[in-house]
């Protein structure tokens, strides 16, 4: 008999089923906000507790996904709008939000046919050279062979040899 019991010990353990699978977090968020239905918007904990009323099986880092797609995702890209640490769906017919900074001035438009000039070189411009003046004799270039030194700080001369200390004789 205990032959009988070892096939069966070995047979894999029936597969889990798997859990109902979640839509995402913004579609959670949002579904969320439109049935508390509260004109002073939602705030998280009772967003959370709402999906977690509604969806009892959540990922073990249900809160910090929340606080993520709250913040970093739905408030930044402007899905949502954050009014006294409740959030809000934004008002469809408010115009759409500035980015920080003045912004740029309108450029006028130029004719059709105007050809537009490269910008300005940046630094300073050359001299004018008179065409008539003798081209200059090309410089000379002081070399490392010509003066026989290196440029910059010779190195620190080595000690000769060191001196024996010096000797003291007790006189008593």
């Amino acid at each position: 008999m205990a032959s009988e019991e070892q096939p069966n010990s070995l047979k894999p353990p029936p597969p889990a089923p798997a859990p109902p699978s979640l839509p995402h977090y913004p579609e959670l968020i949002m579904a969320a906000i439109e049935a508390l239905n509260d004109k002073n918007g939602s705030n998280k904990s009772s967003i959370s507790k709402h999906i977690e009323g509604t969806y009892g099986t959540l990922p073990a880092a249900h809160s910090t996904l929340l606080s993520h797609h709250l913040n970093n995702k739905m408030k930044a890209s402007g899905q949502l709008v954050m009014v006294k640490n409740n959030y809000l769906k934004p008002d469809p017919n408010a115009p759409p939000r500035r980015g920080r900074g003045r912004p740029p001035k309108p450029k006028a438009a130029l004719p059709t046919d105007t050809v537009v000039s490269p910008p300005r070189p940046r630094g300073r411009p050359p001299k004018a050279r008179d065409p008539l003046a003798p081209a200059p004799p090309p410089k000379m270039t002081a070399t490392s062979s010509s003066s026989g030194r290196k440029r910059g700080r010779p190195p620190k001369a080595a000690k000769a040899s060191p001196a024996p200390p010096p000797v003291v004789e007790d006189g008593r």
